[in-house]
């Protein structure tokens, strides 16, 4: 049984702890809110973006001088897996680790490499039997556009040399503070939306220069769109996910605080009784003598 002392510093640890997880929820909640609004005005015009490079890749039947549309038999696939730096937010990690896990198995008759652009997925994956193709990792906290755009280039770069026939990213896609969806997504080679294929006869537009000018203009700024789009939603889902389990962390402190109170007041009146049944007994023992 713990003595009084043991209970008190106990309590006092988890008031410690409680104060930290407080903070951290704080400072989550404070996080979230900038990027939330990032995410939510940059949104638009990544779609829009996407819509665009769709439209035009839809009405250009011939895509053999636009290496980033080239589409070849998937022998070899990189994986792209985004987790966050830090841990302290729920289940956030685990979930991307285990779809990308699942992802590997599913695509088992191709050669799967992974890249990690965050460190908790690198942590848990370099220990094991997987072939890691690279890492950027430790920027979330000073996040960048030029972040988005060194990943992009890279991956165009190792798609643009062949040795990769097809690239797809894993992220957490925010919804909310306590949702966030986890994403496979394929991002190269760029597939149109098949409702813009079925209507590509409909409008049609003068080029100047020509479509496959423009589109080895722009695929690359899409890219790096989408990227940092990607980044974005992931980082407000970070943020969510921890302002909710540190949120919950605090909770469960209070709830064990609120019981190891009561435990020490009926510890300590316990031990007060039976101090006043050991007194009672020896003056009832000195009274016999």
């Amino acid at each position: 049984m713990a003595t009084l002392r043991e209970i008190r510093d106990r309590i006092s640890s988890v008031k410690s702890t409680q104060q930290i997880t407080k903070a951290m929820k704080m400072v989550a909640a404070a996080k979230l809110r900038k990027a939330q609004e990032h995410i939510l005005a940059f949104r638009p015009y990544s779609f829009e973006m996407r819509n665009l490079i769709a439209h035009l890749s839809a009405r250009s039947p011939d895509v053999s001088g636009i290496p980033l549309l080239e589409r070849r038999p998937m022998q070899k696939v990189l994986t792209v897996v985004v987790t966050a730096d830090r841990g302290l937010c729920g289940a956030f990690n685990h979930n991307i680790i285990r779809q990308a896990a699942q992802r590997v198995t599913e695509l088992s008759t191709s050669e799967v490499s992974l890249y990690f652009a965050g460190r908790k997925g690198l942590e848990y994956f370099q220990h094991r039997d997987y072939t890691i193709q690279g890492r950027q990792i430790n920027f979330f906290n000073h996040l960048k556009f030029a972040d988005a755009v060194q990943l992009s280039d890279e991956l165009a770069t190792l798609y643009i040399n062949k040795e990769f026939d097809r690239i797809e990213i894993i992220y957490n896609e925010f919804k909310s503070a306590i949702r966030q969806n986890v994403v496979v997504e394929q991002f190269l080679p760029f597939v149109p939306d098949e409702e813009l294929l079925e209507t590509k006869n409909r409008v049609d537009f003068i080029y100047e220069p020509d479509k496959e000018t423009i589109l080895n203009s722009l695929i690359p700024k899409h890219l790096h769109v989408q990227i940092w789009r990607i980044l974005l939603e992931s980082n407000a889902a970070e943020q969510g996910a921890r302002m909710t389990a540190m949120e919950s962390a605090t909770d469960n402190a209070d709830e064990l605080i609120g019981h190891l109170t009561l435990y020490y007041n009926r510890s300590r009146q316990a031990a007060i009784t039976k101090e006043i049944s050991e007194i009672v007994g020896g003056a009832e023992a000195l009274k016999e003598d």
